[in-house]
């Protein structure tokens, strides 16, 4: 009866601490399934897991250390050991926020003192006449940063192995809420409130598991595109800059950007409508649609309609920032047609420029409404927006 105890107290001991972890982090096969309610039921009853498993294991434990052979003492001992180890690396090595930190200062630039680069990618805010830009090489380390524009609350927030950025408000029920990253959800980051202990996917930002499971945090409009053409929209935006606390993580993401990240979860495949391929994402109403990134690249231009929404997709000259338009003017939808290098022709011969802006015409100073979409992986857009046209 003991050595049965003994042995269903070490499967116990290793399995909650092994699969706690195993169902939130990118282990293979662990991303596929729906196990985020075992994950959470495991994270929030471990402590009293614990105490079971181990008063399972201690009794004959003792037992076999006073009447036992030395094989058996060994035995025991090394299992304890390799627990011990399990232990310290998956509460204090392989917990999401124990690999990924936050800033620990949050520093901003502009002008002449900015030291990012003009190509790099950035998620840029603009609220109550602030702008500010964050690089994603440094976010996507980061996955989350907590700041304020124009004195509102920002959440920005960032999942590399999904290519996926979006700016939420951190408020709950009234509340300016703080989160933590703990682990992934069918690859996405996934973030923990610290009053409710409530379990919110980045892509969408609803909750998931616990308490406020299915309410959703109001996300803030962003936009993805390179330094140089926000600077262009936004002369006096602060843009973040690198906390020298991190300059070995920022490095090993200077190559992201352009598709070319290390490890496969983050690396590109320059094919269409692969998992890794990129495409750009929007959702209206209760559509969502995703359009081939390699096609807008060859055509710098795709003009569509999503059901009750006429849309114009634009690609800037240094093939990273991209914009997605209402095609509609004072009640009149537009047709689009490339017109040189950078600009767009509209059926009533007025010219655009690939920002919105019409600069010549009898639509002259008229701006096109900005439609929020996003540059992601194929699967996660699939995955988080079921349905999805393309």
């Amino acid at each position: 009866m003991k050595p049965l105890l003994l042995v269903t107290g070490l499967i116990l001991l290793f399995a909650i601490e092994i699969l706690r972890v195993y169902f939130i982090m990118p282990f293979p096969g662990s991303q596929q399934s729906d196990t985020i309610s075992i994950a959470y039921w495991l994270g929030r009853n471990i402590t009293w897991l614990r105490i079971i498993a181990l008063l399972l294991v201690i009794f004959p434990a003792i037992s076999i250390y006073r009447n036992g052979r030395t094989w058996a003492k060994v035995v025991v001992a090394l299992f304890l050991v390799t627990y011990g180890v399990i232990f310290f690396f998956v509460n204090f090595r392989f917990e999401a926020d124990k690999m990924f930190h936050q800033p620990e200062q949050k520093k901003f630039s502009s002008g002449s003192t900015n030291k990012i680069n003009g190509d790099k990618l950035i998620i840029g805010v603009a609220i109550n006449g602030e702008a500010k830009a964050y690089p994603i090489q440094l976010i996507g380390y980061h996955h989350q940063v907590r700041d304020s524009i124009g004195n509102t609350p920002v959440m920005i927030t960032y999942c590399t192995v999904c290519r996926s950025g979006r700016a939420f408000s951190p408020a709950i029920n009234g509340k300016i809420e703080t989160f933590r990253l703990v682990g992934m959800d069918h690859f996405n980051a996934m973030f923990e409130d610290e009053t409710t202990k409530s379990w919110w996917q980045q892509a969408t930002g609803v909750s998931i598991a616990g308490p406020l499971k299915g309410t959703a945090l109001k996300e803030l409009p962003s936009v993805q595109t390179s330094l140089n053409s926000w600077l262009t929209q936004y002369p006096k935006s602060l843009v973040m800059q690198p906390d020298n606390a991190f300059a070995k993580e920022y490095e090993q993401m200077a190559k992201y950007d352009r598709g070319n990240g290390k490890s496969s979860l983050t690396k590109r495949d320059s094919a269409s409508w692969k998992p890794k391929s990129w495409i750009i994402g929007i959702s209206h109403e209760k559509v969502s649609k995703a359009y081939d990134w390699n096609e807008l690249v060859n055509k710098r231009m795709i003009s569509d309609s999503i059901p009750g929404l006429p849309v114009v997709l634009t690609l800037e000259n240094d093939t990273a920032s991209f914009h997605v338009f209402d095609r509609t003017i004072k009640g009149k939808v537009l047709n689009f047609q490339k017109s040189g290098v950078d600009q767009l022709t509209d059926s009533d011969g007025s010219t655009w420029n690939l920002s919105g802006e019409s600069i010549d015409g009898v639509n002259k100073g008229e701006k096109l409404r900005r439609v929020q979409a996003y540059q992601e992986f194929w699967h996660s857009w699939q995955t988080f927006h079921k349905g999805t046209l393309r």
